[in-house]
């Protein structure tokens, strides 16, 4: 069964958590779909662990419409939300629907992801009374980083909770139909959750919100550029990953790759007649 924004509702109504990764790619999706993942993220995370950037800033509309289709592609039954990268939306309200409704209609995106609390309300409320399902992201916000001064925790001073409350208050009431919090403290984010009839999910916020999402390349151990302090390691795929290059490479030096069970054989009289 497809995994939709009703889906969300009646998990955070049950109390059942909902599971969700980034995914960039049609294979990657297309695992993650048959392990019954229940949302795939095409963050604009991207732009680091694809792209080779050092944020997320110069991620374009096009950058997530052409990785939201692939994954689009191999997600049968995952809800795929895709971001919206910096400066597609903050301009206007305007160019926010604008940008959403590309990223839906070209990148086959089920709904979209936007960073900002209080600040963007109208804008989501546009996006969603245009018929675009949005996912809220308040906290620690990757397009800010430049204004944080870098990635840095959000919500431990007085100033700073109740900002994200009223953030978070903010997002439901435009019509979000959840809200990622990233790097906030547990207790915090699990006051949020308990105040809002929306999911919310959580990286880098603790166990007490109503979902989980994280980057797949750093669960995976296959990102060495940054570890954040909330990633676990639920497999070591990176070095595996290196073994296998490496095994290859040795093969192929030492002419052991191919071997006679991976060739193709023509008849030796045919090739006697083509031979120069």
């Amino acid at each position: 069964m497809k995994f939709t924004t009703a889906s969300f509702k009646k998990a955070k109504e049950s109390g059942e958590k909902i599971t969700m990764l980034t995914a960039y790619d049609y294979s990657t999706a297309k695992l993650m779909d048959e392990a019954g993942i229940d949302a795939i993220l095409v963050g604009d995370s991207l732009g680091m662990v694809m792209l080779g950037y050092e944020n997320t800033l110069p991620v374009t509309v096009e950058d997530m419409i052409h990785h939201g289709a692939a994954v689009s592609r191999g997600a049968e039954n995952a809800m795929v939300v895709v971001d919206m990268p910096f400066m597609s939306y903050q301009t206007s309200v305007y160019d926010a629907v604008v940008s959403a409704g590309r990223i839906i209609k070209e990148g086959r995106a089920d709904a979209v992801k936007l960073e900002g609390g209080v600040k963007y309300k109208e804008h989501i409320r546009a996006i969603v009374d245009a018929q675009i399902p949005v996912m809220a992201h308040i906290g620690m916000t990757p397009q800010s980083v430049n204004a944080f001064g870098g990635f840095k925790v959000q919500g431990k001073s007085i100033e700073q909770a109740k900002q994200l409350i009223a953030d978070a208050k903010a997002v439901e009431e435009a019509g979000a139909f959840a809200v990622t919090l990233e790097c906030v403290p547990a207790d915090l984010a699990a006051y949020i959750t308990s105040i809002l009839s929306i999911p919310t999910i959580g990286i880098g916020a603790g166990n007490a919100c109503d979902g989980q999402v994280l980057v797949y390349q750093d669960m995976l151990a296959m990102y060495s550029d940054f570890t954040p302090k909330f990633v676990k390691h639920f497999g070591n795929v990176g070095e595996e990953m290196k073994k296998s290059f490496k095994a290859y490479i040795d093969e192929v030096k030492n002419k052991l790759f191919p071997a006679e069970e991976h060739t193709f054989k023509i008849d030796k009289e045919v090739l006697e007649q083509c031979k120069l």
